[in-house]
C-alpha cells in the first residue's frame, strides 16, 4: 500500500510503497531517503525474471516444505535463494514438458506418481488462502521441485520474439532464471532435504544429475546407518574405500558382514575335518590351495580398510562386525602356519587389533558393540581400551571368536562389572561362567533382557564345562532380570553335554541344533519340552548329513513322538523347522492340529517326511495329497513341504545364522 513518508529537512513529502504483511520484497523498491527511485526497463525485466510476476512462497531449509502451489497459469514451482531465505518461484508453463529434462531427471519423473495437490490450490487468491500451508507434500511430489532446475540451459525454451528489446525478458542466450541455472544453482540444504524423502535407488539416480548433487548425496544426515555385505574379493576394495572415505568419519551405525558364499572348495570341506585331527596330533596341517591364501590376504585388507576409516569417528553408536571366514575356523583349518604365509610376522593382525582398540578408545557415544568370528580382531585386552563412562552406558555386547586358543576368554567377570547398563549379551557358552552370572545378578546392574549363547564342539573340546552356571546361579539371575530370555545354538554338541548344559531355571526362548556329525537324541527334545514349556517359541533341528537314505528317528516309542509332545506342552511355540531327522506324516498332522494357527512357521523338508506302509497301501486316496490337505486344515492356511533345503528360512552357514538371529533377538528388546 502507499503511505506518506515524513519529509526530511529541505525535502518535500513523498509517497512510498510499503508491501503488505507476508509479501516480503514483492513490491517496488524504495530508497532510504523516502523518494521513489525510477524503475528502468532492465530493472523491471530483472524483477519479473526473479519473482515470476511477484508470486513467491517462503521456504525454510530447516523447516517443513510448504505445500506446492500453482498460479493461475498452472506454472510449476522452482527454488531460488533470496534476501529473506529460499523461495519457490513460478516458471513459464512451457518448462513443464519432460522432454526438456536431462536423462537422470526423466528417470525420476517416470518413477514418481502423479502429483496430488491439496484442495483449494486454484487460480484465485481466495482458494489459495484456503489451502493448508502446513500440510506436508507427498515425498515424490517434493522431488518434482528438482526436475525443473536440472534442465539443460539449451533445452529451455527462449523468450518470445521482441521480449528482450521491449525490456520484458532476458537477452538472447540468457536463461529464464538468471545466470545461475541448472542443478548447480539449487541450494545444498534444499537438495539434502528433498533427498531425505526419496528411496535409496531414486536418490542415487537423482545424484547422477551433476557433481553438486553427488556431493549432496553424501551429506551426513542422509547416512545415519551403513550396512554392508561384502564378498571377500579384490574387486570390492576400491568401492569399499570410496564409500568408507565418504561416510566412515560420521556414520552412527556401521554393520559389516564379510560373506563367504563364493569361497573355493579346494583344501576345505571333508578334508578339513580330517586335517583338524591330524593337526591336533602335532603333525603338519593339510595344505590350502593358493586361492584360499589369496582370500585370506584380501580378507585382512578389507578389514583394515573398514577399521582405518572409522578410527576417528566419535559419533559411532553401533559397531557390528562379522566374518564368514569362520567356515574355515569351524574345522580348525586356519592356524598360525597359514596366517604366517599371508601375513609374515603378524603385522596386519597386530595393526587390526590396534585399530580396533583405537576405535574403542576414541568412542564417545558407543552403545552397541558386536564382533563375531573376525579372526583374532578381539583380544582379551581389547575391552580395556573402553573408558569407564562408555562402558557404563554400553547396552549390547557380543564377543565371539573360535580362534582364541586354549582357555583364553575374551571377557572376564571382573571386566564385566564395568558394564552396569548392559541389557543384551552374546558370548561363547564356555566363556559364560558362574561368576559372570553372579555379576549380572547383582542389584547394581540393570536387569538383563537378552542372553545369546553359542555352544560349539570346538570350544567344549578346549575348554571345560565345570565353570558353567549352576541352577542356583540361573535362579538368582532370573530373580534380578525377570524379563530375561535366552537363545542357545548348539553346533555338533553331544547329547550328554546338552543334558548337562540345559538347567531347569534357564528361561529358554529359542534353541537351534545344527550338526554335521553328532545327532540330537529324543531324550534332549523331551527334556526341552518338559522344562521350558512356558518360554519356548523357536525350535530348529538341522542335520546336514551326506547320506540322505537313512535319517535318525527321534522316537523310540512310535506312540510318543518327542516333537508331538513338544507341540503339545510348549503352548507358545511359533516356529518349528526340521531337516535331516525322520518326521512321520501322521505326527506332523498331529503337530498342525495341536498348534493350529499359532504355529506361524512350520518348515519340514520333503526328504525328512516318512509315510506308514498302511497309508501307502491305500489305493483309494493319494497319501501325499491327503497329508498336505490335513496339515493345511490343521494350520488354517495352505501348507507344503519344503522341496529344496536351500529354500529353508534357516538354511545358511550355522554361525552366520546365529549372528543374524542374535542381532534381531537383541534388537527386539
Amino acid at each position: 500500500m502507499w503511505s506518506r513518508a515524513a519529509p526530511r529537512a529541505g525535502a518535500s513529502a513523498a509517497l512510498r510503497w510499503e508491501p503488505p504483511e507476508g509479501r516480503g520484497a514483492g513490491g517496488p523498491r524504495r530508497r532510504h531517503g523516502g523518494g521513489e527511485r525510477p524503475t528502468s526497463p532492465a530493472r523491471r525485466a530483472r524483477r519479473l525474471r526473479l519473482t515470476g510476476h511477484g508470486r513467491h512462497v517462503p521456504f525454510s531449509p530447516r523447516g517443513e516444505p510448504p505445500s506446492l502451489r500453482r498460479g493461475g497459469s498452472g506454472r510449476p514451482a522452482e527454488t531460488e535463494r533470496g534476501a529473506g531465505g529460499i523461495f519457490l518461484h513460478t516458471l513459464p508453463s512451457g518448462l513443464s514438458d519432460p522432454a526438456h529434462l536431462s536423462p537422470p531427471c526423466r528417470a525420476v519423473v517416470a518413477a514418481a506418481p502423479p502429483l496430488h495437490l491439496p484442495p483449494g490450490c486454484g487460480a484465485s487468491g481466495a482458494s489459495r488462502q484456503q489451502a493448508r500451508p502446513g500440510r506436508r507434500p507427498p515425498p515424490r511430489a517434493v522431488s518434482l521441485m528438482l526436475l525443473f532446475v536440472s534442465q539443460e540451459p539449451q533445452a529451455r525454451p527462449g523468450p518470445p520474439p521482441g521480449a528482450a528489446a521491449a525490456g520484458l525478458g532476458p537477452a538472447p542466450g540468457m536463461s529464464v532464471c538468471g545466470e545461475a541455472v541448472g542443478a548447480g544453482s539449487l541450494p545444498s540444504e534444499l537438495v539434502v532435504h528433498i533427498f531425505s524423502f526419496l528411496a535409496a535407488p531414486d536418490r542415487l539416480r537423482a545424484s547422477a544429475a551433476c557433481s553438486h548433487w553427488r556431493e549432496c548425496l553424501f551429506y551426513p544426515a542422509l547416512w545415519p546407518r551403513l550396512r554392508l555385505s561384502l564378498r571377500v574379493s579384490p574387486a570390492e576394495r576400491p568401492r569399499l574405500e570410496f564409500l568408507m572415505r565418504k561416510c566412515g568419519w560420521f556414520v552412527r551405525e556401521l554393520r559389516v558382514q564379510f560373506a563367504a558364499d563364493n569361497y573355493p572348495t579346494g583344501g576345505g570341506g571333508a578334508a578339513a575335518g580330517e586335517g583338524a585331527a591330524v593337526a591336533g596330533d602335532g603333525e603338519a596341517p593339510p595344505p590350502l590351495s593358493p586361492r584360499w591364501l589369496d582370500l585370506l590376504r584380501t580378507y585382512l585388507e578389507l578389514v583394515l580398510c573398514v577399521l582405518s576409516s572409522v578410527r576417528n569417528n566419535r559419533n559411532l553408536q553401533k559397531l557390528s562386525l562379522f566374518g564368514d571366514i569362520s567356515i574355515l575356523q569351524q574345522h580348525g583349518t586356519i592356524s598360525n602356519t597359514y596366517l604366517g604365509k599371508v601375513d609374515p610376522d603378524g603385522k596386519k593382525i597386530k595393526q587390526i587389533q590396534q585399530l580396533f582398540e583405537e576405535i574403542l578408545g576414541n568412542s564417545r557415544q558407543l552403545k552397541w558393540l558386536s564382533c563375531g568370528l573376525m579372526l583374532q580382531i578381539v583380544t582379551p585386552t581389547s575391552l580395556s581400551s573402553l573408558s569407564n563412562p562408555i562402558a557404563n552406558t554400553m547396552e549390547h555386547l557380543s564377543l565371539l571368536d573360535n580362534h582364541i586358543p586354549g582357555n583364553t576368554t575374551l571377557i572376564t567377570a571382573v571386566e564385566l562389572e564395568r558394564f552396569v547398563n548392559l541389557r543384551s549379551l552374546a558370548l561363547d557358552f564356555c566363556d559364560f561362567t558362574a561368576e559372570m552370572a553372579r555379576v549380572l545378578a547383582d542389584s547394581n546392574h540393570v536387569p538383563l533382557h537378552r542372553l545369546s549363547l553359542l555352544v560349539h564342539s570346538v570350544s567344549i573340546m578346549h575348554k571345560s564345562l565345570d565353570n558353567m552356571p549352576k541352577d542356583e546361579n540361573w535362579q538368582a539371575l532370573t530373580r534380578n532380570s525377570t524379563n530375561l530370555r535366552v537363545y542357545i545354538m548348539a553346533f555338533d554338541v553331544k547329547s550328554d553335554d546338552m543334558l548337562r548344559i540345559l538347567k531347569p531355571s534357564i528361561p529358554l526362548e529359542r534353541i537351534h541344533f545344527d550338526s554335521y556329525v553328532t545327532c540330537v537324541s529324543g531324550a534332549v527334545v523331551d527334556l526341552i519340552s518338559r522344562q521350558y514349556d512356558k518360554f519356548l517359541t523357536h525350535f530348529i533341528l538341522m542335520n546336514d548329513v551326506i547320506d540322505m537314505s537313512a535319517f535318525p528317528d527321534l522316537s523310540d516309542n512310535r506312540n510318543e513322538d518327542p516333537l508331538v509332545l513338544l507341540a503339545w506342552r510348549c503352548t507358545r511355540l511359533s516356529l518349528l523347522a526340521v531337516h535331516g531327522y525322520t518326521v512321520w506324516a501322521h505326527n506332523l498332522i498331529a503337530i498342525a492340529r495341536l498348534r493350529g494357527s499359532d504355529l506361524k512357521v512350520l518348515e519340514v523338508t520333503e526328504e525328512s517326511i516318512e509315510f506308514d506302509q498302511g497309508e501307502l497301501a491305500d489305493q483309494d486316496v493319494d497319501p501325499v495329497h491327503n497329508f498336505i490337505e490335513q496339515v493345511s486344515l490343521g494350520l488354517g492356511r495352505p501348507w507344503h513341504a519344503v522341496m529344496d533345503i536351500e529354500l529353508l528360512s534357516v538354511f545358511t552357514e550355522p554361525t552366520r545364522h546365529f549372528y543374524r538371529e542374535m542381532q534381531s533377538f537383541s534388537e527386539g528388546i
